[in-house]
């Protein structure tokens, strides 16, 4: 078995690594950080299998115009990000057409839809099981009309991709979540989904399983790569490390590893913030509850009432504008009886996207022995163990599980 050094330990990386430790590979796992603890450490903590469909760029007048006012607390943007992303944005945009939103979907639902199976294998081997909730999570509406466009997407995801939900209605909804403090019109209970009560500790977990297994987890900046002779040597906080294979999974901060290799990759970054509040313990929330009409979703996670927001498209490492934050805890407090904020500052942290939606999964076109696990958009939590075992069957010579050509790097 060959030496495979592994850039990037979040969701995705360190499933990676895992899954080729499974398989016999010596694998150095690398990171600047913790495992876990960048842009895995701040999601929604939510196995999404049914999000088949990816976030599709607003396409209907109304949506458009709002985004680009920049009205809402569910889609930001920094005026001064754009002129170096237009031609990804512009690219994401042509992709969100109908038609081909489709055609994505179909390739991106062949991964979602091995997400809790995956997921079972590794929590089962971390013993994390602790950390996971199996009932699902709520999608609530305050417009019936909103509330019946929701309901026709879950009809079409349970008859298309097997995707199960129950609809509530507002009387329903009020029984399970007895202190919301609106009246909403009701809810999707996505049923075929997990959450995670610290999504950081999971990831944690999965390499502290990774390391049991014989794997070594190495805290460094890597720095330059370069191919010599059958391998590759590559530079980490400024050793070389010599190794027969790598693989790029450094989430966001892939697009920059990439680039000074000689790739050119449409690839953005969607920031998003979260906040924690403290719960009242005669108020509890039960769930985890979106209101996707205003664009954010409330968590009851161990470090208390976790809010996330919608998307900022700006530049990756510009200051934090928390703006979309204060907007959405401001209807959340309407929603819901928050506490005080817990955190002594909002945590930022960033998506990694690409422009047709789905990661990009696979060998590198030019470099052998380099392989790409990255642009996994919303969902590196959701997809990184079923990306860690597809990666490890092609580095392996396996017959893939799921079909890799829709995520190739040359589809660009």
């Amino acid at each position: 078995m060959s030496d495979i050094i592994v850039i990037g330990a979040g969701a995705v990386g360190v499933s990676i690594a895992l899954h080729l430790r499974m398989r016999g590979h010596e694998v150095l796992l690398v990171d600047r950080g913790q495992p876990g603890h960048g842009t895995s450490f701040g999601n929604a903590g939510i196995i999404q299998r049914e999000a088949v469909q990816p976030y599709a760029f607003p396409r209907e007048p109304g949506k458009l115009l709002a985004a680009f006012l920049r009205r809402g607390a569910d889609i930001s943007y920094h005026v001064g990000a754009l002129p170096q992303t237009a031609g990804a944005l512009a690219r994401y945009w042509w992709n969100s057409s109908p038609p081909r939103h489709r055609r994505i979907t179909r390739a991106y639902a062949s991964l979602i839809a091995h997400s809790l199976e995956e997921h079972g294998r590794l929590v089962a081997m971390a013993g994390a099981d602790d950390l996971i909730r199996r009932d699902g999570w709520l999608d609530a509406y305050r417009d019936p009309r909103t509330l019946a466009a929701g309901v026709a997407r879950a009809e079409a995801n349970a008859r298309d991709y097997g995707v199960e939900s129950r609809i509530l209605d507002g009387g329903d909804l009020a029984r399970i979540e007895p202190h919301l403090t609106e009246r909403m019109a009701g809810a999707i209970h996505w049923n075929d989904t997990w959450t995670v009560r610290d999504p950081a500790a999971l990831v944690v977990a999965y390499a502290e399983a990774f390391a049991a297994a014989g794997g070594t987890v190495e805290r460094g900046e890597v720095g330059k790569m370069t191919r010599k002779g059958p391998g590759w040597q590559v530079a980490v906080s400024g050793a070389t490390r010599s190794t027969e294979q790598v693989v790029i999974a450094a989430g966001p901060w892939s697009a920059a590893i990439t680039r000074r290799l000689g790739y050119r990759l449409p690839l953005f970054v969607k920031r998003g913030y979260h906040m924690h509040y403290a719960m009242d313990a005669k108020r509890p929330l039960n769930n985890w509850v979106a209101d996707l009409e205003t664009g954010y979703l409330i968590a009851p996670m161990r470090a208390g009432i976790r809010l996330t927001t919608g998307a900022e498209l700006a530049l990756q490492e510009a200051p934090a504008t928390p703006v979309q934050l204060a907007r959405a805890e401001a209807v959340a407090r309407r929603l819901f009886p928050l506490g005080e904020r817990l955190d002594a500052a909002p945590w930022l942290g960033s998506r990694p996207c690409t422009a047709d939606m789905l990661p990009v999964i696979g060998p590198a076109a030019n470099h052998p022995g380099l392989w790409f696990a990255f642009g996994h958009g919303h969902q590196g939590l959701t997809l990184g163990p079923a990306t860690g075992r597809l990666v490890a069957e092609l580095v392996s010579g396996e017959t893939p599980y799921v079909d890799p050509r829709p995520f190739a790097a040359n589809r660009f």
